[in-house]
């Protein structure tokens, strides 16, 4: 149980602030105490959208461990195997089956609130997300595009956006089933399907709206917002973040034999 605690802290402590670069340029506005003014208005690309470009990062926190902990229980209504299953996962007696503990992909939402950052390009046609958490990425399309009825299941899913006024709007679907939403445990199925609204209300936030539905493992969607900061200075940068030499399984409860 020790070092299961141990493993869950990390992810729920803020990121180090280890550095590789010296000189790093940085195009934050700045107040009159020289610091990075991260209440100034948010920027506009040419097409007048939001620019959103940037490395952000999560709140971790208490979202880590439970991605709906700003709701009241009843707000997150389960299916009985789902109710069944969140309730043995959360007392840490099947930890080891965690897909995080066993160094695969967090998947979508989760990779947006664990504390390593992530760097969103922005172009015409499409958005890329890379994230430092397992050196994973994502592409939104933003060309009209739809996902393929019966899609190649997969641990980040497939992404279309579209800009609802100032707000980006991204479904995600076509999910394999194994990720788990947080470290409390709450289950998805290949049914799922996430849709995310980033809302840059200034220069260094985003408020982002996170809505599961996912009818085989809940009754109803359900949605949350989490707050996401811009990264200035040393922090705007990504680090290689790769799961090798991983001691931590063998001692998590519910770990399988290998």
């Amino acid at each position: 149980m020790r070092v299961a605690l141990l493993w869950l802290a990390w992810f729920v402590a803020a990121p180090p602030a280890w550095a590789q670069w010296t000189k790093i340029p940085d195009a934050a506005p700045r107040g009159a105490d020289g610091k990075a003014n991260l209440s100034a208005p948010a920027p506009k690309r040419p097409d007048g959208t939001p620019d959103l470009s940037g490395v952000w990062a999560g709140p971790g926190g208490r979202y880590v461990q439970n991605l709906a902990a700003d709701l009241t229980p009843g707000e997150v209504a389960y299916q009985p195997w789902a109710k069944a299953l969140v309730d043995e996962r959360a007392s840490f007696a099947r930890e080891g089956e965690n897909p995080t503990a066993n160094c695969l992909p967090a998947g979508v939402p989760r990779i947006n609130v664990v504390p390593p950052p992530w760097r969103i390009i922005q172009s015409d046609g499409f958005i890329a997300i890379l994230y430092e958490s397992g050196n994973l990425w994502r592409q939104i399309f933003m060309d009209g595009r739809e996902p393929v009825r019966d899609p190649n299941p997969s641990w980040m899913g497939y992404s279309v956006g579209r800009w609802e006024g100032d707000t980006l709007v991204v479904e995600t679907t076509g999910f394999n089933g194994k990720a788990w939403l947080d470290q409390h445990g709450n289950p998805t199925t290949e049914a799922l399907r996430v849709v995310e609204r980033f809302h840059r209300r200034d220069f260094g936030h985003i408020d982002l709206q996170i809505t599961i539905d996912d009818p085989k493992a809940y009754a109803h969607p359900w949605t949350v917002t989490v707050p996401v900061t811009l990264q200035t200075g040393a922090g705007a940068q990504l680090l290689e973040n790769v799961c090798e030499n991983n001691r931590d399984l063998e001692h998590l409860p519910g770990a399988q034999s290998r």
